[in-house]
């Protein structure tokens, strides 16, 4: 093409918009050849409105907004398109610091651009073809993918399968362990009761034969029962009767015991240390003695030493600062308790006080199952215990003659009077050391206690063969 149209838009810094100032439209077979060279000319001011342009063989000054074409072969424009253009008015042109002319494209740069652009479209167009034959092939196997995800589909399923079927096996073998166990087990047990039956039915007879016999231990059971209970009533008086738990006139839940005036647990400065001391010895004996006499083992072991009586605790232990542990030469004494006041913290003679107290309370709900409402109240809770325990019906049995010394009437006849009375000593010494509990835990002393009431059956047994031999 040999026909051009050229626009050229400019905007300043006080313009708003774009706005178009040139506009040619010229052959490019009337472009005036100028030389082939340019180069700029600047007046002696320095200004620009000075500045012009300078050819090798074109001498004459070119007017403003002059387009020069650059081309291979030389400087060309277009004198008649310039003759009939007015330009619109604008703002006179600011000044520029740049002095430096910037050419436009060259022909050897638009054809480069050309031939770039041919090769841009070129691999366009194999792109596109490239993708065109990927998607045909694609298309083609297509179904040959979707075999392939089909069958890693089918590996993984099978794989899941596999492992599920490991699983239900391990179970499944689990479950017949299980049920031959259950088999087993139930073999034995059928067995078992066969011979369980087979030994009924052979012991059938000999059961109703001793039918008899089993009431009449069973009513003898009963007698002894209540020959007991009764035998524990008059225990209980006589000890009631050795120490006397008796009421002050006027003075609401005061009592004292053996003349002793006891108060409740806070009340204990009321008296005097030695008086106090020396009460609450008594109500550790009568514990001692009622815990042997009811077979009731007191959680709280006590030590009845009149007025140095103790109390231990087995079951918990004091937080205490390291001076006081360091006092006591090892844990047992660190877990007896004083009760009494005199040369001894206030703290341990108060939980001794404590713990003497929740054996009456024990004693009563163990033994009675009567609910103690106040535990504070020493005397009267002993007090209630004691009318507790000798409560019944019927009278009283009478003491046995004979004592301690008539428990050494069945040895033989060859033994001297003194021997006989050395033996008697003995042996009331040592059923009186069975009867008294000192120290250890309540499993300990329970199992004294019961030597003891052994030791006192084999020697009333032997008593009442004695007795018979000699009738």
């Amino acid at each position: 093409m040999d026909r051009l149209t050229l626009r050229f838009w400019v905007k300043s810094a006080k313009m708003g918009d774009w706005r178009q100032l040139l506009e040619l439209s010229l052959k490019l077979k009337s472009l005036q050849y100028l030389g082939k060279s340019v180069r700029s000319r600047v007046s002696d001011t320095g200004s620009m409105a000075n500045k012009n342009l300078q050819l090798d063989q074109f001498h004459h000054a070119l007017p403003q907004n002059a387009v020069v074409f650059h081309l291979t072969d030389g400087v060309y424009t277009s004198f008649q398109s310039l003759s009939d253009y007015i330009p619109p008015p604008v703002a006179p042109p600011a000044k520029a610091n740049n002095t430096r002319t910037l050419p436009t494209a060259s022909f050897d740069a638009l054809l480069r651009l050309a031939k770039l652009d041919d090769s841009i479209q070129d691999a366009l167009a194999t792109r596109n073809k490239i993708a065109a034959d990927l998607e045909a092939l694609l298309e083609a196997t297509n179904e040959a993918l979707t075999e392939r995800d089909k069958v890693a589909e089918a590996e993984d399923r099978q794989k899941t399968i596999e492992y599920a079927k490991k699983t239900v096996e391990k179970q499944l073998e689990k479950a017949r362990r299980q049920q031959e166990e259950k088999r087993q087990f139930l073999r034995t047990r059928r067995e078992l009761m066969a011979r369980d039956l087979e030994d009924r039915n052979g012991k059938g007879e000999e059961m109703q034969k001793a039918q008899p016999e089993l009431l009449s231990l069973g009513d003898e059971d009963g007698v002894r029962k209540k020959a007991i209970q009764n035998q524990r009533r008059r225990i209980c008086e006589d000890l009631q009767t050795c120490y006397p738990i008796q009421p002050l006139p006027n003075k609401s839940l005061a009592f004292t015991i053996r003349g002793l005036h006891l108060p409740n647990s806070e009340g204990l400065d009321a008296e005097p240390p030695d008086i106090i001391a020396a009460a609450f010895g008594h109500v550790a004996h009568v514990l001692l003695m009622l815990s042997l006499y009811l077979s009731q083992p007191l959680p709280y072991p006590v030590t009845p030493r009149s007025s140095t009586s103790t109390i231990e605790d087995p079951i918990s232990l004091l937080k205490t600062n390291s001076s006081t542990t360091q006092s006591y030469k090892d844990e047992r004494a660190l877990r007896t308790y004083p009760l009494f006041s005199k040369g001894v913290p206030r703290f341990r003679f108060e939980y001794g006080i404590f713990l003497l107290n929740k054996n009456i309370q024990i004693l009563l709900e163990s033994a009675f199952s009567v609910r103690v409402l106040d535990i504070r109240q020493t005397l009267p809770n002993l007090k209630y215990l004691l009318y507790v325990a000798t409560a019944g019906e019927g009278e009283l049995p009478a003491r046995k003659a004979g004592g301690i010394r008539g428990l050494m009437k069945g040895k033989a006849e060859g033994t001297t009077p003194d021997m006989r009375r050395m033996g008697s000593e003995d042996s009331a010494s040592s059923a009186i050391s069975g009867l008294l509990w000192h120290g250890g835990g309540p499993q300990q002393g329970n199992g004294k206690a019961k030597g003891a009431v052994d030791s006192l059956k084999r020697s009333m047994a032997g008593l009442d063969r004695g007795g018979k031999k000699g009738a």
